[in-house]
């Protein structure tokens, strides 16, 4: 076993998975996994910049971390950094920031790259299941973006494209500063062209429709899930590797869309963080069921970072 620390930072969250790996079996035992939301990507599309507060935030939550990893006596760490730090102008600040508190630079990692350390987190376990079919499309929807993989054993295609959950929010379902509360019909029109034409680009590189099983990443899906599970609290047991039937989905995406910050804010599995920005992330994940055809979406709770952990182990 080698005891690994494996950090994604996205547009909207930063995660920590400190696990105990064993190649030769296949294994990953997690011994710590968590998710604080700083809102790195704050502003990011509009301004090109990572905002001061949203780097601070960012770099308090690295500082927690930092003691849970030597706590746990992890003997490699690689942290990674996504969709909005690769936009950023000043993300110097960034890797400064981050190697000053952790002792590492952060690798601004590439869409292709993401999407293969998504698609090796979320497959693995999966092998072998007659229920499950092969190839398997895994969507992991972010903050920033939304990265499309395409594989069997290993990645035949994969594409990231620029229609995360916050992106969306800030690009459609802002006015003045404040998000709509609930969206207009031409808003939620807006983000439904926005999406269907990333998934046009996507198209392009990875063959959307020709996967047999449909497997979703992240907090956007994992929410959607609990919601349709009709869980009191957030149960990440119950939710890896649930399957949600689209016509569920779709209902979920009616109601979500249709409902208020206060309403949103009461649904029991909603993390407070992603109350404004949940509607945008399930209308692309109800886009996507419907470009694919996919009946149902498995959602997993094991994803980029896992594969993270997997690729330093």
């Amino acid at each position: 076993m080698t005891r690994v620390a494996a950090i994604d930072c996205g547009t909207n969250s930063i995660r920590l998975l400190v696990a105990d790996a064993d190649p030769a079996t296949g294994e990953l035992v997690d011994l710590d996994r968590r998710m604080q939301i700083v809102r790195l990507g704050q502003g990011v599309d509009k301004t090109g910049r990572l905002a001061p507060e949203a780097l601070e935030r960012t770099f308090a939550a690295c500082r927690d971390y930092a003691a849970v990893i030597k706590e746990h006596g992890a003997e490699r760490l690689r942290f990674v950094a996504t969709s909005a730090s690769r936009d950023a102008e000043n993300r110097d600040e960034f890797v400064r920031g981050v190697l000053d508190v952790l002792g590492v630079e952060p690798e601004v990692i590439s869409g292709d790259q993401e999407a293969e350390f998504s698609f090796t987190g979320a497959t693995r376990e999966l092998t072998g299941r007659a229920d499950l079919p092969r190839p398997y499309l895994v969507v992991d929807i972010g903050g920033g973006s939304t990265e499309f993989v395409v594989g069997d054993d290993q990645v035949r295609a994969a594409r990231s494209v620029d229609i995360g959950c916050v992106r969306m929010t800030e690009r459609h379902l802002v006015h003045d500063g404040v998000v709509a509360d609930p969206p207009t019909a031409a808003q939620i029109a807006a983000v439904r062209a926005d999406v269907e034409a990333a998934l046009d680009l996507a198209e392009h590189t990875v063959p959307l429709r020709e996967a047999r099983t449909l497997v979703g990443l992240a907090g956007s899906v994992t929410t959607v899930a609990g919601i349709a599970l009709g869980l009191d609290a957030y149960d990440s047991a119950a939710i890896h590797h649930s399957r949600i039937p689209y016509e569920r989905v779709a209902e979920i995406v009616d109601r979500l869309v249709h409902s208020t910050h206060a309403e949103r804010s009461a649904i029991s599995v909603m993390h407070p963080g992603r109350v404004d920005v949940i509607a945008a992330g399930a209308l692309v994940l109800l886009a996507i069921m419907e470009r694919t055809g996919a009946r149902e979406v498995v959602v997993s709770e094991h994803d980029i970072l896992d594969g993270i952990a997997w690729s330093i182990a």
